[in-house]
């Protein structure tokens, strides 16, 4: 198969995230129970890297990053603080380094799209599980990760590649995903120049227009 040209950028907004290899994320419906499971795991393990902060609509997220074992113990102090406020939760002992870029507001950002999947879900933790789980099974490109902020805090994942293989990781990711989590997820086979232009330039609606 012949791959797809295709050219990475990253926002400037978001720090650079070094992850590896395992990672772990967890979403709360409260912002103060958020703050103290985040406080238990750090003292918890060690772990590289620490990122925790409010999301749309009033949810806070915690995000590790550093060695399986300290991760996975860091994870079970989360579950074990304030459980009744805990959304949902990942664990990625061997996160995909595309996931990591798109986590920094990486986009990639191809020429020519065959075909565009979307993989729609109520959760960031869904999302991210989806993105990894597709791009680990089969041969596409991720081309964004979008979560909570300006969607309601729902999380959008974008795969392009050819139509067999957009489906294939679609359905992989859903297989990956509790289905209480998902929203929806398509292909669309042969998107049109207009519509791949936009989704190339962006998918926030707003940024489309200079409002100056």
């Amino acid at each position: 198969m012949t791959s797809t040209p295709k050219k990475f950028a990253s926002s400037s907004k978001n720090p650079q995230l070094v992850i590896e290899p395992a990672l772990t994320l967890l979403e709360y419906s409260s912002i103060a129970a958020g703050i103290v499971a985040a406080d238990a795991m750090v003292k918890r393990a060690t772990v590289d890297t620490v990122r925790a902060g409010t999301v749309q609509p009033g949810r806070y997220l915690v995000l590790l990053g550093g060695a399986v074992a300290e991760i996975e113990e860091a994870l079970k102090a989360g579950l074990e603080t304030m459980p009744d406020a805990l959304n949902d939760h990942i664990f990625l002992p061997g996160v995909h380094p595309d996931v990591v870029r798109a986590l920094s507001g990486g986009r990639s950002i191809q020429t020519n799209i065959e075909s565009l999947g979307i993989f729609e879900t109520h959760s960031v933790p869904a999302a991210i599980h989806a993105a990894d789980a597709g791009i680990k099974g089969a041969e596409v490109t991720l081309m964004e990760v979008r979560l909570a902020d300006g969607l309601g805090g729902k999380g959008i994942v974008l795969f392009t590649g050819s139509v067999s293989e957009v489906e294939a990781a679609l359905e992989i990711a859903s297989e990956a995903t509790q289905s209480g989590q998902q929203i929806r997820y398509v292909v669309i086979p042969q998107l049109h120049d207009d519509i791949a232009q936009v989704i190339r330039t962006t998918t926030r609606f707003g940024s489309q227009f200079d409002w100056s």
